[in-house]
């Protein structure tokens, strides 16, 4: 038996050194965010700073589209129980290249609608990509006015969307990996 306690620890030892290599290696951060509202909604702000790597900007160049997620979780301080789950948004952006017109497509999708909009450069693109003004991430009625909550920031290049290919090459790439993640705990009553 101690011997199998012991086996469980190495391996949670090795997913746990893994886990956090894997944030560190990631050559992704969230520059600014901050929580604005309205009378019924709630909105973040955030910048995001990356790099591509010159081979994930080749891949993109020769025809392979990338596809990055933002998300919001809202959750509310509980003393009692597991903090509650208040609301969750996502956005999908996706980023190609179309070669006949030389020009930069990303199409922006929320809750199943997706409005394309075009660029000239990939670095105006990847900036669209990178800044998030006035998302809207829930609805004022939803958040107890007094109470603590914690929002968390998720954004990442969703590899899963790669081709079979691409995604069998990369294994222990870290040139591939963009994702970031930050926290911000706040009181609606606060926020301006």
């Amino acid at each position: 038996f101690a011997n199998l306690v012991s086996a469980i620890e190495l391996v949670a030892g090795q997913l746990l050194v893994a886990g956090s290599a894997r944030a560190q290696n990631s050559n992704a951060n969230v520059s600014a965010m901050q929580l604005s509202r309205s009378e019924t909604e709630l909105f973040l702000n955030a910048q995001i700073a990356f790099e591509m790597s010159p081979i994930v900007e080749d891949a993109l160049i020769k025809g392979v589209p990338l596809i990055f997620i933002a998300e919001t979780e809202i959750t509310r301080d509980r003393w009692y129980w597991y903090d509650k789950k208040i609301t969750v948004a996502s956005r999908v952006m996706r980023l190609s290249y179309q070669p006949l017109t030389r020009r930069w497509r990303l199409n922006v999708g929320a809750g199943g609608v997706s409005l394309p909009q075009y660029f000239e450069s990939l670095n105006d693109a990847l900036a669209s990509i990178k800044r998030f003004n006035r998302w809207r991430i829930a609805d004022i009625a939803e958040i107890d006015p007094t109470s603590v909550h914690t929002l968390v920031f998720k954004f990442k290049l969703d590899l899963s969307e790669l081709p079979r290919p691409f995604q069998i090459g990369l294994i222990g790439n870290n040139e591939w990996l963009i994702e970031t993640s930050k926290s911000l705990r706040f009181v609606a009553e606060s926020i301006k």
